[in-house]
């Protein structure tokens, strides 16, 4: 049975996410779902899942950059270890992926290696809530949680949710957004949405 239309793409939620915490576990769960996904199809329904989920990603990880990490690193006692950290955590997945774009995804190399990208997102992730998520929410106000949610659905509304229209391969698909121009344009929506100049 597939679930492909079951997992929000990024920049499909329109919920009002007023708290930056709540919004980012959420994504968490969201990539969490997209690595099922991943995982239990093949062919083209694979490679589909598979470009949403680097496409969430690396959203994800730049407004995090962007949003939660600047704000921890001041507002958290010790917070420039633990976002040094974290930082670690974010280059060793970073790595892996890079590794994924050598391979298609019917390749006999892609599973073992998205199974250790997956390890590497999941560790990351519940270090986040553990060190960074439950701090936030508990030494800032409902004005601040509410403004670093808005950067991140910011940031959220970068990603492309849909192929480009005449575009049906997975590799001319990417070449049209790599990894590297998203995490730049989502970096430019993050700042312009707090008032900052790129």
């Amino acid at each position: 049975m597939s679930t492909r239309h079951t997992t929000p793409q990024a920049g499909d939620d329109r919920s009002e996410d007023i708290d930056v915490v709540s919004l980012l576990m959420r994504q968490h769960g969201d990539i969490r779902n997209l690595f099922d996904e991943v995982e239990a199809s093949e062919g083209e329904e694979r490679r589909d899942a598979f470009r949403r989920l680097v496409r969430l990603l690396a959203v994800h990880e730049t407004a995090e950059e962007e949003v939660v990490h600047p704000f921890a690193r001041r507002g958290l006692t010790g917070g420039k270890q633990v976002v040094e950290d974290r930082l670690a955590e974010e280059k060793a997945a970073k790595e892996t992926l890079a590794a994924l774009d050598d391979y298609d995804t019917d390749d006999p190399k892609f599973m073992p290696q998205l199974l250790k990208l997956r390890k590497d997102v999941q560790e990351h992730a519940r270090a986040e809530e553990r060190y960074e998520f439950t701090h936030i929410r508990r030494s800032t106000d409902v004005t601040n949680l509410a403004a670093m949610a808005k950067a991140v659905k910011a940031a959220e509304a970068i990603a492309p949710t849909r192929p480009h229209p005449g575009v049906e391969s997975g590799a001319a698909n990417m070449a049209l957004g790599p990894v590297a121009a998203l995490m730049d344009r989502t970096k430019d929506a993050v700042r312009k949405a707090m008032g900052k100049d790129g």
